[in-house]
């Protein structure tokens, strides 16, 4: 599994492949995902060995394990979408965490020593993370980019005489049982590793939670005499919204420890939370909860975690308040040229009017 340090140098070993990815697709330009795109693949018009070598560079730029790096290698789709993940989830946390204190601030040492502890916000990225991967492995099978995988095989569904199993479902059968093989688990004794599994299978599981049957109906005047469906994920920004909320909700759990060998034993619930169904002393199989070990610091001032929230933009109404940590914020007014008024014209552009107003931008007080 990933552990702390060697999630760390995947996050960052990521920037560096996009370059050399990018490096092999001139005409490929960076983009920010949302779960739509199409995934982008090497340039058909490399020789077959070329591919075969730029792909093992790739991998072996991840700085993976070494089962990891062989499940990379196996299949020359892996590495970019291993890539695309990565940005796909950080790019999200962002965007869960643009009002918070932790703005999902992942660069350099911050990550790394964040990583290393057990907060909530630890236990985001973990879920964030393998139900990015989840995802973009789901959507690569089905537009083709994968060559060990395709479209979603038709499942066992009730009436199917009121319809056919075609088009081309995203493939989450596959993903998830190559996401869970290629973090893996770790041995049971260790405590941190469990929590970090666990919420690794918290993301997977909300993707699964999301998956809807989509249909097309096909008839006579659109009679939908027949109708062809097929399986789909949900839109990442939906699964980015629903993993932040078990992220204000998550459990601080603990240990029991054997007094006599002094060895780890079952995560026990906070008091006052039941330990699932069935009883018994470890809630982790038997929750969709994210757990943490660790209370999170405020993220106020610079530190180990983050660079805190001096000079940090915030918006008076809704957060400057939270944000600024009773500091308080400072108030400027600027003026600014937007495009406005568009307008679609036929054939083929927008025309907009540029329109100037005066804003005021409100940043906390260091």
């Amino acid at each position: 599994m990933l552990d702390g340090p060697l999630l760390a140098r995947w996050l960052a070993a990521a920037f560096a492949l996009t370059l050399l990815l990018a490096a092999l697709r001139p005409s490929a330009a960076y983009f920010g995902l949302t779960g739509s795109e199409p995934l982008t693949i090497l340039p058909l018009t490399l020789e077959p060995e070329a591919v075969a070598q730029a792909h093992y560079k790739a991998c072996d730029r991840l700085k993976l394990e070494r089962k990891q790096r062989r499940m990379c290698r196996r299949d020359p789709g892996v590495a970019e979408t291993l890539v695309e993940a990565v940005s796909m989830s950080a790019l999200e946390c962002q965007y869960q965490f643009r009002f918070e204190r932790w703005n999902c601030t992942l660069d350099g040492r911050y990550r790394a020593s964040l990583l290393k502890r057990g907060f909530k916000e630890t236990a985001f990225l973990y879920a964030i993370s393998s139900a990015g991967l989840t995802h973009a492995l789901a959507k690569a099978c089905s537009a083709g980019r994968m060559e060990r995988c395709t479209c979603d095989e038709a499942p066992d569904l009730e009436n199917r005489e009121a319809w056919q199993w075609g088009g081309c479902g995203d493939n989450l059968k596959y993903s998830s049982k190559f996401v869970k093989e290629f973090l893996g688990r770790r041995s049971s004794k260790d405590l941190r590793a469990r929590v970090d599994f666990h919420n690794n299978l918290v993301g997977v599981k909300v993707i699964k939670a999301g998956v809807e049957t989509t249909c097309k109906c096909h008839g006579v005047s659109g009679s939908c005499t027949v109708r062809t469906c097929w399986r789909q994920l949900a839109p990442f920004h939906e699964v980015g919204k629903r993993l932040k909320h078990k992220y204000e909700t998550a459990l601080k759990v603990g240990s029991t420890t054997n007094e006599a060998t002094g060895e780890a034993g079952a995560i026990s619930p906070p008091r006052g939370r039941a330990a699932g169904a069935g009883g018994g002393s470890d809630p982790l199989p038997r929750t969709l909860e994210l757990v943490h070990l660790d209370d999170s610091p405020s993220f106020c001032v610079a530190g180990r975690f983050s660079p805190g929230t001096a000079g940090r933009r915030c918006h008076r109404e809704k957060n400057c308040e939270s944000i600024c940590c009773g500091r308080g914020h400072n108030t400027q007014s600027r003026v600014v040229t937007r495009p406005c008024q568009c307008q679609v014209r036929w054939c083929c552009y927008v025309e907009c009017r540029q329109c100037t107003q005066r804003e005021e931008v409100y940043t906390c007080k260091g």
